[in-house]
């Protein structure tokens, strides 16, 4: 967190916490619902949603985003609304057109592939479905979650080639691997976009350096805060496209705050994702209309978040986890 960020105590943050559980839609990176704490601070309300498998190391930078956020004014924005793309889960090719349907006016989608126990087959029928539905001027961007090998993701790319791919995100796990592959697709002219080589990274300009990317990803809360997010981009100096973790409409106004603040913004951004819960925190939640979010910071509803409480056990294991990643902060 910013050094200009006064650090609250901790019963700050766990007075006014509260821990929900959205139920999403359509299982979606092996969870059929998603928890997150929220709790205000003097600039409103802010989100603190680390997957639960992340260790407190990789969830304290979570934590300083969402400290970050509750204390200090936003940035200055230099947009007022912010287009975003459709998420496909990797969901059977009959099912997208549903899936596409809860994304309203969206121009872009963004196609899960490389699901554990799916073959590229389904990654191909996926695929060639989402070029259907939204036609050729539609554009389509795949995301392997860093699962392919070198061989695998250049057999990946020739295979959806044919679908006019915009980019392809963390087809593989490591900088190297993103290298070896770039250059043996550049001809091709189908860029490579790193997620994870950045955001879970111990040092996120490494993809860069090495050349290993032709965009990045890049997530608010993983990256310790909007401010920080910035910072990465500009010392990278590669085009960049904000994108969520899975996060309530709360998580999902940081994320449109810094895609506000970038100075520049080619792509749209993978903000929509508030479309894949069937509730949310906020009414009327931040999914998309006309493919467009509006800037601005949002306050969860008392009575959804109410609705939505999470059981006591995992209130309390957010609260522990909590305590823990603030300690891991303070050193």
């Amino acid at each position: 967190m910013s050094s200009a960020a006064a650090w609250p105590d901790l019963a700050e943050i766990l007075d006014t916490a509260h821990v929900v559980a959205l139920p999403l839609a359509t299982r979606f990176r092996g969870i059929d619902v998603r928890e997150a704490l929220l709790f205000e601070g003097p600039e409103g309300w802010a989100e603190f949603s680390p997957f639960t498998e992340y260790d407190d190391a990789e969830a304290s930078s979570w934590l300083a985003a969402a400290i970050e956020d509750s204390r200090m004014p936003r940035p200055a924005a230099r947009r007022e609304v912010i287009g975003v793309n459709a998420t496909v889960p990797a969901v059977a090719a009959a099912s997208v057109p549903s899936v596409l349907a809860r994304f309203d006016g969206c121009r872009t989608a963004k196609v899960k592939v490389a699901e554990p126990g799916q073959v590229l087959a389904d990654d191909v029928a996926r695929v060639r479905t989402v070029r259907e539905a939204m036609g050729p001027e539609g554009r389509i961007r795949v995301d392997a979650n860093g699962a392919w090998n070198v061989d695998e993701a250049e057999h990946a790319v020739h295979a959806l080639a044919e679908f006019d791919i915009e980019y392809v995100e963390q087809p593989c796990a490591s900088v190297e691997e993103l290298a070896q592959l770039r250059r043996r697709v550049t001809y091709m002219g189908i860029p490579i976009a790193a997620d994870e080589s950045v955001r879970k990274a111990a040092d996120p300009l490494a993809v860069a350096r090495a050349g290993a990317a032709d965009l990045l990803v890049i997530k608010a809360q993983p990256l310790g805060g909007v401010r920080r997010a910035l910072e990465i981009v500009q010392e990278a100096g590669l085009p960049a496209i904000v994108s969520s973790a899975l996060d309530t409409s709360v998580g999902l106004s940081m994320g449109v705050a810094l895609a506000a603040a970038l100075p520049e913004l080619d792509y749209d951004c993978g903000l929509g994702t508030a479309s894949l819960f069937t509730s949310d925190v906020v009414d009327p939640p931040l999914t998309p209309r006309t493919g467009l979010l509006t800037v601005g910071r949002v306050t969860p509803d008392p009575a959804l978040l109410a609705e939505h409480a999470a059981s006591v056990a995992r209130r309390q294991w957010w609260l522990d986890r909590v305590r823990r990643c603030y300690a891991v902060l303070r050193g």
